[in-house]
């Protein structure tokens, strides 16, 4: 079982429109309404790739209500702590012109002591039966930014941590298996320069720094060895979902064994089939298959100075 924490879920909307104008009025092409959340979304791609996956995290009140009824509806194990305050609301606007996304996201709730109590003891309780534990997403206001690392030094099995700011550096202080981020939090956290960010990154603790470049793939530099992967061809489409996807290859590979090189491209190739979709969380089967076998991954010296 792959266990994925989403600390703070989301009620996710999601408005399609011909073009987004800054200060125009809007009618959307199409609307969805579904759980979300980044550890939640991850959890919807391993299902559709029928691997045993359960979500926890914290989603209360009507929010987190329906958050709940849409992962049973989709078939989706959950095991969520519904503290009394309710879940945040997110809404994001993708434009048809360009495939650029525009999010506005709720903070979310502001969590007692009880109510982080009760939550790491069900994870506790989780982790300790899973194969790979995937901690994902920003934190609700008022946890403290080590929060991550707390789960992660709890958790004798294999980590990996997608998050942003100041949680980023404290978890990995922790020593996550993987840490996933995208290039602007590695700038945010680290330095602008990726490989040497990511460098930066494996010697504060992190076993392996897989990063996202958007078009450009993933670049990661691992105890075994550094490599860069890329699809052949550009993709239009929402790319919101595609770290999410990119996570859950992460950690079937994790879970499976799967050596480094051939991980990468199956992760590239289910990313790109992520943007395909318009919701986050979906995955077009069809484009992964057909690029999985095309993607390209070159092995290069992180450290060209040596």
């Amino acid at each position: 079982m792959i266990l994925t924490v989403t600390l703070n879920a989301a009620l996710d909307v999601t408005y399609r429109v011909p073009a987004l104008v800054p200060g125009g009025t809007h009618r959307a092409s199409a609307a969805g309404v579904r759980a979300g959340g980044k550890g939640v979304n991850v959890a919807r791609v391993l299902h559709a790739l029928d691997h045993d996956t359960v979500v926890t995290g914290l989603a209360g009140g009507d929010p987190g209500r329906a958050i709940r009824e849409d992962l049973a509806a989709a078939g989706i194990r959950e095991a969520f702590v519904a503290p009394a305050a309710p879940a945040r609301r997110t809404v994001t606007v993708v434009s048809e012109e360009d495939g650029s996304a525009t999010a506005f996201n709720e903070p979310g709730p502001h969590l007692s002591i009880e109510d982080w109590t009760w939550f790491v003891g069900r994870y506790h309780e989780l982790a300790s039966r899973a194969k790979v534990v995937v901690l994902s997403g920003s934190l609700p206001p008022g946890l403290p930014d080590h929060v991550y690392a707390q789960l992660i030094g709890a958790t004798g099995t294999p980590t990996i941590l997608d998050t942003s700011g100041p949680p980023l550096p404290a978890g990995v202080a922790a020593h996550p298996t993987v840490v996933k981020p995208n290039a602007d939090e590695l700038a945010a956290a680290v330095t602008t320069d990726p490989d040497t960010a990511a460098r930066q990154l494996r010697e504060l603790g992190a076993g392996a720094v897989v990063a996202s470049r958007g078009v450009d793939g993933l670049l990661a530099v691992t105890g075994d060895g550094c490599w860069r992967a890329a699809v052949p061809e550009p993709l239009q489409g929402n790319p919101t979902g595609a770290g999410d996807a990119c996570v859950a290859a992460l950690a079937v590979g994790l879970a499976t064994g799967t050596p480094w090189p051939e991980l990468l491209a199956d992760a590239v190739a289910l990313s790109a089939a992520a943007v395909a979709c318009p919701l986050a969380g979906d995955i077009d089967l069809p484009t992964y298959r057909r690029l999985a076998p095309l993607v390209t991954v070159e092995e290069f010296d992180a450290d060209p100075d040596r």
